[in-house]
Formats: structure tokens, C-alpha cells, sequence
């Protein structure tokens, strides 16, 4: 997955936060200002993103999981789409402290959605009265509104992949307690300190936000196509299976006459 330059200017990558915002740790990242907004330098920005997208296309092709988060209203939708599209989870609303550290509890409501959604699907609810089927319908809305993009992750992911690292700033810090990499937005306002791989970037235009996803997602079907095309060689220049001989038949040393 290569990116360009042309690219990240269509999508508004460059445009930063007003200066005033600024957080001096990005002062390395930043090209200058215009009419009091920072300019992020693309110069910096582009390999840093191509060393990212090939740290996620490597995870992706040891069938690794990459966990998409982006709980800003401007990222729901495009998290959303482009995880789903890539089949990775994804949080995209609230983070529930703990979805990390303490996974052992998120597991548990994660099993109780997969129990409402299979009581909703074969639609056996037993004697319960319509108040109380309307109290599961509640539950199991908002179980899956905040774990909906997680309930088939199977266990910890290998990456996180954050737009906004300010405002996923809980995420981040437990995927650090955690010795989990962060791929990570890190705007002209936000700190780039405990972000594995750092893409600076602006991270509040819908079209900027959708061209890293889209992306990332990219990144990802792009590295296991490409891993499932290796198999494919390697099994066509396998040489065919011989079988043994059965027990008691030898085995010829001479080619046979017939």
C-alpha cells in the first residue's frame, strides 16, 4: 500500500489546530503557520504513515487482529465501514474503561449481547411479559452500541489504530499498560509521546479521517491477499505426494518395463 503526497493534500492532512492550541511537542512535525492555523509538514508526515500502514499490513498478514478506534462523531461512520470492510474490530462509540486491562469483564458482556441476540433471532422469549422483552430489547442495544464492533475479537488485539490520540487518550493508555503497539493521529494539539507510530495529521475532517481508514483497511486486505497468494506458490511448486508402499510390497529399484 503506497500513499503520495497529492493524496494527503486532496484529503486536508496538513491542516492543523489554530496555534494557540498547539502542543510544543509536535513543533518537529510543523511546516509553519497560516492565518493562525498550523501547517503539518507532509515531508515528515508521508513515510511515517507508509511505516505504519506496513506495520499494519505485516500484523494483518500473521493474521493478526488491529483494533480500529475512533469514538469522535466525525470518525463513527468511516470506522464503522472501513473496519467492517477490512473484517477487523472496531470501537466507534464510548470506551469503557477497562476494554483492555480488563477484558476478562468485558468478555462477560460481550457473551451476555451473544445470548439477547440469539433470544432476539429465535425469538423464544418464554413468559416474559412485552415490558420486559422491551427491557432485554434495551439492554441488548446498548451492549451492542459499545461492544457491538468487538463481540467477535476473540481474545486481546495485536494493534491499536486511533484517530485522535487526545480524545482516545484512555485507549491509548491501556494498550500502553498493556505493551500493546499504538498506530495513532496525533494532530498539531495533541501529544505524540507513548504513540508506537506516529502519523501527524489533521484529525477532524470526515476526508481526512476517511483517507487514513480507508487506508489502513486497504493495507490490510492488500497484505493478506498477498500472503494468500504466496501459499498459493508455494503449493504449486510443491512436488507431488509419493505414496509408501503398502506393507510387504517392495520397492522397485529398476523403472518398470510396462
Amino acid at each position: 500500500m503506497q500513499v503520495t503526497m497529492q493524496d494527503m493534500l486532496k484529503a486536508g492532512v496538513h491542516f492543523g489546530h489554530q496555534t494557540r492550541y498547539w502542543n510544543p511537542k509536535m513543533a518537529s512535525y510543523i511546516y509553519g503557520a497560516r492565518n493562525k492555523i498550523h501547517i503539518i509538514d507532509l515531508g515528515k508526515t508521508m513515510p511515517l504513515f507508509q511505516d505504519a500502514l506496513n506495520f499494519i499490513g505485516g500484523v494483518a498478514a500473521k493474521k493478526g487482529k488491529v483494533l480500529f478506534v475512533g469514538t469522535k462523531y466525525a470518525a463513527q461512520d468511516i470506522i464503522q465501514q472501513e473496519a467492517e470492510r477490512c473484517k477487523m474490530p472496531y470501537v466507534n462509540h464510548r470506551w469503557l474503561g477497562g476494554m483492555l486491562t480488563n477484558y476478562k469483564t468485558i468478555r462477560q458482556s460481550i457473551k451476555r449481547l451473544k445470548e439477547l441476540e440469539a433470544m432476539f433471532e429465535s425469538g423464544k422469549f418464554g413468559r416474559l411479559t412485552k415490558k420486559e422483552i422491551l427491557g432485554l430489547e434495551r439492554e441488548k442495544d446498548k451492549l451492542m452500541n459499545s461492544l457491538g464492533g468487538i463481540k467477535n475479537v476473540g481474545g486481546i488485539p495485536d494493534a491499536l489504530f486511533v484517530i485522535d490520540v487526545g480524545h482516545e487518550k484512555i485507549a491509548v493508555r491501556e494498550a500502553n499498560r498493556l505493551g500493546i503497539p499504538v498506530v495513532g493521529i496525533v494532530d498539531s494539539n495533541n501529544d505524540p509521546d507513548n504513540i508506537t507510530y506516529i502519523i501527524p495529521g489533521n484529525d477532524d475532517s470526515t476526508r481526512a479521517i476517511r483517507f487514513y481508514v480507508a487506508s489502513m483497511a486497504d493495507a490490510i486486505l492488500e497484505a493478506r491477499a498477498s500472503t494468500l497468494d504466496d501459499i498459493g506458490v508455494e503449493d504449486e511448486a510443491s512436488p507431488p505426494l509419493i505414496e509408501a508402499p503398502s506393507p510387504g510390497e517392495g520397492v522397485s529399484e529398476s523403472p518398470s518395463n510396462e
